[in-house]
C-alpha cells in the first residue's frame, strides 16, 4: 500500500452503516444539549414575564411565529425522545432487553412512541 492511496485506512462511516442503536444513542445525546439549550430559553421566557407586558410581549411574538413554534415543537420531540430513550436504558440497567433483536425494537418504539407523544402533545395544547 502507497501513502497516495486514497482509501481509508480503517473502518469509516462512508463504509460501515451504523446499526440503528449507535444512532440512537448519538440521537439522544442530541436531544440532551436541545433540552439543555430549551432549559435557557424557558429561563429567558420567564424573566421576560417577569421584566414586564412590553418584554413578555415580545416574547410571545417570538414563540407565536413559525419559528418559534419549530423551536417549540423540537423542544418537545427532544424531551420525549430524551424520556423514552432513558426509560429504554434503565431497562438496560437492569439487564433485560440486551438481546440485539429486542435492542433493535426497543429502538423503533422508542422512535414511536416519540413521535406519537409529541404530535398528541401539540394536538391537546
Amino acid at each position: 500500500m502507497s501513502w497516495d492511496d486514497k482509501r481509508p485506512m480503517s473502518p469509516h462511516l462512508q463504509v460501515y452503516k451504523l446499526p440503528l442503536t449507535a444512532k440512537l444513542s448519538i440521537v439522544h445525546r442530541g436531544t440532551g444539549t436541545a433540552l439543555f439549550i430549551g432549559l435557557i430559553l424557558m429561563v429567558w421566557v420567564l424573566a421576560a414575564a417577569a421584566a414586564g407586558e412590553e418584554s413578555w410581549q415580545s416574547m410571545h411574538g417570538f414563540l407565536s411565529s413559525w419559528f418559534g413554534k419549530l423551536v417549540l415543537f423540537g423542544f418537545t420531540f427532544s424531551l420525549y425522545f430524551h424520556l423514552c430513550n432513558g426509560i429504554r436504558h434503565l431497562f438496560w440497567d437492569m439487564g433485560k432487553g440486551l438481546e440485539l433483536e429486542y435492542a433493535h425494537k426497543s429502538g423503533i418504539a422508542v422512535i414511536v412512541a416519540s413521535v406519537i407523544l409529541t404530535v398528541l402533545t401539540w394536538l391537546i395544547a
